[in-house]
């Protein structure tokens, strides 16, 4: 018994000893974004979709200004089509070249691909 309360206080000592008190710089908060912040990050970053598309003219990809004004007049849903569980709307020829990228936002969260088509909308005013 005096060994398992050695072990026990020498575990707490040590668990206590590692933890340095927080100080108010110490704190790192993340700032709240909102979804079309969000979308945008993730169309600039890990979505990879600036390289095919411009928020205002045609690259290799429809422009964003041009995806959101279809899915709007076309009651389309761009979070179904990342997902590849709807048909592409916009321009059916670059669908094969778009299947590449379902790799990349398969893998997205609800929350992102909202985000993304938020972003999206937000050229189509």
């Amino acid at each position: 018994m005096k060994t398992i309360s050695t072990f026990l206080l020498l575990g707490l000592l040590f668990s206590c000893a590692t933890k340095e008190a927080p100080t108010e710089d110490s704190f790192e908060y993340e700032e709240k974004q909102t979804p079309v912040e969000l979308g945008e990050k993730l169309f600039n970053g890990k979505g990879n979709c600036y390289s095919c598309h411009n928020p205002e003219q045609k690259i290799i990809g429809p422009s964003l200004l041009e995806i959101g004004k279809i899915y709007k007049d076309k009651n389309g849903n761009i979070v179904e089509f990342l997902k590849e569980k709807a048909d592409p709307i916009v321009d059916p020829a670059q669908y094969p070249a778009m299947k590449v990228n379902f790799a990349i936002t398969k893998r997205m969260s609800d929350e992102e691909l909202k985000a993304l088509e938020a972003y999206i909308y937000s050229f189509s005013k």
